[in-house]
Parts: C-alpha cells; structure tokens; sequence
C-alpha cells in the first residue's frame, strides 16, 4: 500500500483518506477471494456439508436432503465456500477496518476496542457453537413433530441451509451484547446505572427474542435462551461499570 502524506498535525488530507479506504477495500476483496478459493479446497475435500447437516440427520429417517434442480449441488459448494473463505478473511478483513479507523481514536480507546473485539470474536465462536449443538436439534424436534400423521417430510437443501445461516447468525449476533455495551460505555453512551434501571425493560426484549429464536416449550425457553441472554446482560453491567469508573477516574485526573 502507498504510503499517503500526513499533516504536520499527523492529519491525513481527505483525498488521501480516501485512497487509503480504497487499498484497505482493495486487500479485503484479495483476501476474501484467496480464502474463497481455499474455503473450496475444504468444503470439496471435507464434509462440510455433513457438519451442517448433522442436526437434523437423526430426523430425516435414514434418507438424504434433496435437490431440485442440476445445477444445485455445484452452487450450493460455491455458497459454502464463499461462506468459508468470509470465516477465514474475517480478520484480515477486521484488521483492514481497525487499521483505516485507529489512527481517529484516542489511545485510552485503542487500549479498550481492542481487547473488545477478541471478545466478540469468542463470544461470537460462543453463540454459534450452542445454537449448532443445542438450538438446532431442540428447533427441529420441535417443528418437526407437528402433523406427522398428515405430512411426510421432503426437505431441500437449499431451504435447509438457508434457516441454518439464520440460526448461526442469530445466535452469533446475540452473544455480541457484552461487547456492544462495552463499546457503547467507553465512548460514555451508555451507564452502568442507566443499564441497571433498565433491567425489567431489558428482561422483557429478551424474553422477545428468545420466543422468536427458541420454539418450544416455557421450560425450555427458559433454560435454553433466557437464562444465557440475562447472564450476558448482567455481564454487561459489570463491563460497563468497569468502563465508566475508568472513564471517571482518568477525567478526575485530568480535571485535577
């Protein structure tokens, strides 16, 4: 990457910011399109596609998933290594992004985001490992045991793969809570004492959320989403407060 001038204030100019975006965007596109070609390598060599269908294999009654259409099976490789190669670029692609926005944060800051994104990324690794070994059997036992007298299964692929993504994600993106309040605290947005008054409003999304991601029973409800989602919602209040006696305290220091 060309290296861009800088002011005497160490501020780039904006055409020059641009320029940089344009390289961080440039080596993100090479590094997703590498790990694409080698995301295919993997789903082609390994069963990859047998690791996203093992929830539901004990459902499908010793057959196998369909297909409609010839031209089903190479695209649905193609959408399996492109979602491979985004897994594996993603901190290449993560770094792009911190390297373009770090130079605008203050170092208190850099010191907090940092350590806030491996968070995310555990966090992240955290939700989509229950939602594939806990959710997705418990949601296809559910679903799937309605009108069994009247209705014989014929899944497709395609469809299956797709609610498959939607759960990962989901689940994924739920588990990011502590991570967003934690982010949210430093740049003062949020409290620990706005987040703790907030408690009852926040128990109620949550029990939203976890009706909408978890079929089943109350029990399960209960156990299986509600109890983790409070947990990181509690876990959250600790960061937050964390964060903001920090913050407190380096403004005291300042202001003394």
């Amino acid at each position: 990457m060309p290296k861009v001038a800088s002011t005497p204030a160490g501020e780039m100019p904006f055409l020059d910011h641009l320029e940089e975006l344009r390289w961080r965007l440039i080596w993100s596109l090479v590094a997703i399109t590498v790990c694409t070609v080698v995301g295919f390598f993997l789903v082609t060599h390994f069963d990859v596609l047998g690791i996203l269908i093992r929830p539901i294999k004990p459902f499908l009654q010793g057959s196998k998933l369909k297909y409609l259409s010839p031209t089903d099976p190479f695209f649905i490789t193609l959408k399996l290594a492109v979602s491979v190669g985004l897994v594996l670029a993603s901190p290449i692609v993560i770094y792009q992004v911190w390297a373009f926005l770090s130079p605008a944060l203050l170092p208190a800051e850099k010191r907090l985001i940092v350590p806030a994104l491996y968070l995310g990324l555990v966090l992240f690794a955290v939700g989509v490992a229950m939602a594939y070994r806990v959710m997705l059997p418990m949601t296809f036992s559910f679903t799937m045991g309605f009108q069994t007298e009247s209705l014989e299964q014929n899944l497709v692929i395609d469809v299956y793969l797709g609610i498959v993504t939607r759960i990962l994600l989901a689940f994924g993106a739920v588990f990011e809570l502590p991570v967003v309040i934690l982010i949210l605290s430093a740049l003062g947005l949020v409290t620990p004492e706005f987040l703790a008054g907030k408690r009852r409003h926040a128990i109620v999304i949550i029990a939203v959320v976890a009706s909408v991601l978890t079929p089943g029973d109350a029990i399960t409800l209960t156990v299986t989403m509600m109890a983790p989602l409070v947990l990181l919602y509690e876990f959250s209040i600790v960061l937050s407060r964390l964060v903001t006696r920090r913050r407190r305290r380096l403004a005291a220091a300042a202001e003394g």
